[in-house]
């Protein structure tokens, strides 16, 4: 009898080209091209269109690259939230999938903007399987993310600290800070994060894709410089933000206009 794969991409079983993702039990609905992008296109987005020089070290996995590009996948009408992460080589390290959706909440989406108030929950996986699972409990006016390792333990929490003007989330451990996110501007993607000081240690950097994709399509892109190696739990906090923030905010800019 042959063994089930372990958890990751594979390719689809349907025969379709492209790759599924074997969660460890069942094939679920999240695909992926096979075909991998131009990892030129990935580093002119990190150093042309996010001003992002070449940085050195690097040990090929989520939490120890210091620069990550997070691309959306592009749709026409975006009933999943779906992401790729890549080094600042093109190479992708990590995916980021909404897991838990049904048909009625991908209907719901399509004919309305009420499903930004729902519960939406994503899981971050890299190439040996789910690492993070980052969960925005449904909200009416604030949100905040729960961000839980894949064991089920608990890291801690984003929270959004206001609603006008530059928003602003903090980083909660047990309740108490330490660190943050903060928007440059009150429209602005640009976001400076900063530890418990007010040490800025990563920076993200939302990159301009061409006329026709921003308003045609769905997708959105960003680079995340981390300046400087963290430790736990700051680090996986700091990597939720970086991969949670388009689903936090964009979705509230819909109900804030």
């Amino acid at each position: 009898m042959q063994s089930a794969p372990p958890p990751g991409w594979h390719p689809d079983p349907s025969g379709a080209p492209q790759q599924r993702w074997w969660d460890g039990q069942q094939w679920t609905d999240h695909t992926q091209p096979n075909q991998a992008p131009d990892p030129s296109k990935v580093q002119r987005q990190v150093q042309q269109q996010a001003n992002v020089a070449p940085v050195g070290g690097g040990g090929g996995t989520l939490f120890t690259e210091p620069v990550l590009v997070v691309n959306q996948k592009a749709k026409l009408i975006e009933l999943t939230n779906e992401y790729s992460v890549f080094n600042q080589q093109g190479t992708q390290i990590a995916s980021v999938a909404q897991i838990g959706q049904s048909g009625f909440r991908k209907a719901l989406r399509f004919v309305s903007s009420v499903d930004q108030f729902l519960t939406t929950k994503l899981e971050v996986r890299d190439r040996n399987g789910p690492v993070l699972v980052l969960t925005r409990p449904a909200k009416l006016v604030k949100s905040r993310i729960l961000v839980h390792r894949a064991s089920g333990e608990q890291v801690g929490e984003i929270a959004q600290g206001n609603v006008f003007g530059k928003i602003r989330f903090d980083f909660l451990v047990n309740g108490q800070p330490i660190g943050g996110i903060q928007a440059e501007n009150w429209r602005a993607w640009n976001f400076a994060i900063m530890d418990h000081t007010g040490t800025e240690v990563a920076r993200i950097t939302k990159t301009w894709e061409g006329l026709a994709k921003t308003m045609f399509t769905t997708a959105d892109n960003y680079v995340v410089q981390i300046h400087r190696p963290l430790a736990d739990p700051l680090a996986s906090l700091v990597i939720a933000s970086a991969l949670s923030v388009d689903t936090a905010l964009k979705q509230d800019s819909r109900g804030l206009g």
